[in-house]
């Protein structure tokens, strides 16, 4: 019957492309701008890439402009990305573009799967795997497990680096930080967790816009600001979409040495 055959399409499709994604090169936690950017490039590259995101719909804060008013401003750095996705753009003054923030959001989600990424919306990442002292992996569950505080298991996805793109919450650099006792330096002094941070000459120190601030770690968008300890940059996403490529651009230079 076809009802069946539907349930079993999607059942054995799906579970195909998990296992297929159990062991990655890099895998992105947050679906906002600048980690959907950083898949596109990645998987470009040819590097085995998954981004997990907890929405319904990934994409962060831009499907929504400012105040849902869904235009979206960029600077004029950023306009090659924002051609390279093939989305419409308009001048407006002093360097800056308008974009439409639909278009834009499902630009860069058709181009990131077409080069060969994989997105998995309603994952949360719980935790990191560590091996060798090496961020190695993440730690995954249903978004909906979580939210409703149930006893279940997750499983973890192996990753050769991870990125953090979870926004001003840095979940991924709080865990890391946490389950290491370590302070993440930066050049603010800025605030990772409850951990008050020293800046000592010479320390490892994160640099706003994308940076590797423990080993195979990554920080982009605005995770990396919230890290630095610079301000949110509302829809001025140019920003956000820069950070994805440098980011990208720093772990395939490491992988494909």
């Amino acid at each position: 019957m076809i009802e069946t055959q539907v349930s079993k399409g999607i059942i054995t499709t799906y579970f195909d492309k998990l296992q297929r994604n159990l062991n990655l090169d890099v895998a992105i936690v947050g679906g906002g701008p600048s980690g959907i950017v950083a898949a596109y490039y990645l998987a470009k590259a040819g590097l085995k890439t998954a981004l997990f995101d907890r929405k319904l719909s990934p994409g962060g804060g831009m499907w929504g402009g400012a105040m849902m008013f869904n235009q979206i401003v960029i600077q004029e750095e950023a306009l090659h990305i924002v051609k390279e996705f093939n989305i419409n753009y308009q001048s407006y003054e002093n360097e800056l573009y308008t974009i439409d923030s639909v278009e834009s959001t499902s630009a860069l989600l058709y181009h990131a799967t077409h080069a060969g990424a994989t997105i998995f919306n309603c994952y949360s990442v719980e935790d990191v795997i560590f091996k060798n002292d090496i961020v190695n992996g993440v730690v995954v569950n249903w978004t909906p497990v979580l939210r409703e505080g149930l006893h279940v298991d997750p499983l973890n996805i192996i990753s050769k680096c991870v990125i953090d793109g979870t926004g001003h919450d840095s979940e991924i650099c709080k865990v890391v930080a946490r389950k290491n006792g370590i302070q993440l330096a930066t050049p603010t002094g800025g605030v990772i967790g409850e951990m008050s941070l020293d800046v000592a000459e010479g320390e490892r120190k994160v640099v706003e816009g994308t940076c590797e601030i423990y080993p195979s770690l990554y920080v982009c968008g605005m995770a990396s600001s919230a890290v630095a300890g610079t301000p949110r940059m509302g829809p001025i996403f140019g920003g956000m979409l820069l950070s994805g490529k440098k980011v990208a651009d720093l772990i395939i230079e490491k992988l494909k040495k």
